[in-house]
């Protein structure tokens, strides 16, 4: 959720989702195709296929007809779309762990399946390092070098739903080196995940062996699913956590007063309102929702937003970080954020105010790296404009201070703006928001979501292998070199944002001086047209 004014218009990377087509399913009393599909008639056709199977636990609970109509009615429509009622047995695995996930003791409960063992076709292999977006991702995915074989495991979670789950799932099973080929994602309406992960890497049939590299990765991030051992006690450590410095930019509450609400997010609100005789946005932190994680995400933003000053960063005002309510407090942006401008309010740039845009936002970046800032989450979303058409970079919930080696590791940030290294879980550096602002210039040329024909799964598993949006033909050719070489897949091949200013300058000159219209001569024509 950004800090300024405008809602997300961006979904929830990953969750409710499936990286792969729904896999087919049979049976009595199952119509075909979506339309078709009934909780009920799923159950009835699941449990008529054990009851022919002979299975022990059909025959033998009474109960278990009634167990599966519940059991679907959990479960959003995909999920019945994704049933193969041929495996029928399958169901009963999952709700043995969705079962199983309601022990804390157990979160995450999981199950290790060996599936099978494939012979991949190596040698289709563009060499091009940028394989443009097309409609059969298939191919992009599949690409490779020579003649192999490769044993596939399928790997099932289930723990509580929470926000950045599917990121926090993906880099558990990339700590044991696995590659996620499929992951079908699900979220029970009562408030927990269900996540199948098709994957490679595992050299040998071995499920017990990969069983064992999952749990001691899981107990190496053991903080991230235990949250504490009571209520209490996580209070307690939540608290001790505090902004760095004095505490002159807390917020006097008897004069913060709180207007409508204009945005919502996974774990907080955004609220327009007016504070010592200023409109200001307040992002407030719900205290359901509190938990070491995004505690600390709330720390971090307060100390980054408290001591950056730039014409093209979000104005910080001030925070409350005393219970009962956690907030931070910034400017309004009339504008909104990038992503409504140009995909709920239907805008398409002119050429100028696009590169007036975007130098703005290279202006901010430039700013933030210059401290040794890594945003991490650069999108549209987290870009807002004010009232004078000046765009501004915010939300620094995920961005952190460059360590002193000059790289970091671990996955944050948005799948579909997400540079490979992040995606891949390498070390990298502040050419991570490089690629991502790389995006972002491209969503601004072509007003369209990238890859919006595929999941955000989809298009991360694409970007890893060279995936990238195609760029128009009718783009600028400087604009589109500068695009190419800034989502370059090796990041050190990418400019710098000290880089891409100047050049972005000089095309500006150019453009105006080739009798486009200046900004502010848009501005006067828009002006006059209301």
């Amino acid at each position: 959720m950004e800090a300024g004014g405008g809602a997300n218009g961006v979904e929830a990377e990953g969750m409710g989702e499936s990286s792969s087509p729904p896999r087919g399913f049979t049976g009595a009393g199952v119509a075909g195709g979506s339309g078709g599909v009934t909780t009920s008639g799923m159950a009835a056709a699941v449990f008529e296929r054990l009851m022919a199977d002979g299975n022990h636990e059909a025959i033998s609970n009474p109960e278990l007809r009634s167990l599966l109509d519940a059991h679907f009615n959990r479960l959003p429509p995909s999920y019945l779309l994704d049933v193969n009622v041929d495996k029928a047995e399958d169901v009963l695995l999952h709700q043995k762990i969705l079962a199983e996930a309601r022990d804390p003791e157990k979160r995450p409960a999981f199950r290790v399946r060996f599936l099978k063992i494939e012979e991949v076709n190596l040698n289709s292999t563009n060499d091009s390092d940028e394989v443009e977006d097309s409609t059969d991702i298939a191919d992009a995915l599949s690409a490779r070098h020579e003649v192999d074989y490769t044993n596939i495991h399928e790997i099932i979670f289930s723990t509580t739903d929470k926000p950045k789950l599917l990121a926090q799932l993906s880099a558990l099973l990339s700590d044991i080196d696995l590659n996620i080929r499929e992951a079908h994602v699900f979220s029970t309406s009562d408030g927990y995940s269900l996540d199948v992960f098709v994957v490679e890497g595992w050299a040998v049939e071995d499920t017990d062996g990969l069983h064992k590299a999952l749990e001691a990765s899981i107990l190496r991030n053991e903080g991230s699913w235990s949250g504490g051992s009571s209520h209490s006690s996580a209070t307690e450590r939540l608290l001790s956590l505090q902004p760095k410095g004095g505490l002159e930019w807390e917020i006097d509450k008897r004069c913060l007063k709180m207007g409508e609400k204009i945005a919502s997010g996974s774990c907080g609100d955004l609220y327009r309102g007016n504070y010592l005789g200023e409109e200001v946005a307040i992002k407030i932190l719900r205290s359901e929702h509190l938990n070491e994680n995004l505690w600390g995400e709330f720390i971090q933003e307060v100390n980054i937003l408290r001591d950056l000053q730039h014409k093209n960063i979000v104005r910080f005002i001030g925070a409350c970080t005393k219970p009962p309510q956690y907030s931070i407090v910034t400017e309004f942006m009339s504008g909104g954020n990038l992503y409504d401008y140009l995909h709920k309010q239907k805008n398409v740039l002119e050429l100028p105010k696009l590169l007036k845009f975007a130098l703005d936002v290279c202006r901010g970046m430039e700013y933030l790296h210059q401290n040794s800032i890594i945003h991490r989450d650069l999108k549209t979303a987290n870009l807002l404009v004010d009232k004078e058409h000046v765009v501004k970079v915010a939300d620094f919930g995920v961005a952190r201070f460059q360590n002193q080696d000059g790289v970091m590791t671990a996955e944050t940030g948005t799948y579909r703006w997400m540079a490979p290294e992040v995606i891949n879980h390498q070390p990298y550096d502040h050419k991570a928001d490089v690629f991502s602002f790389a995006i972002v210039l491209w969503e601004l040329l072509t007003s369209k979501i990238p890859y919006d024909t595929m999941t955000p799964l989809q298009a991360a598993l694409g970007v890893r292998q060279g995936l990238r949006p195609r760029v128009p033909e009718n783009a600028h050719p400087k604009l589109a070199e500068l695009m190419r070489r800034s989502w370059d897949a090796i990041p050190s091949n990418r400019p710098s944002f000290s880089d891409l200013i100047p050049e972005l300058e000089e095309l500006l000159e150019q453009i105006q001086g080739a009798g486009e219209p200046s900004l502010s001569q848009e501005n006067d024509l828009e002006n006059s047209q209301k």
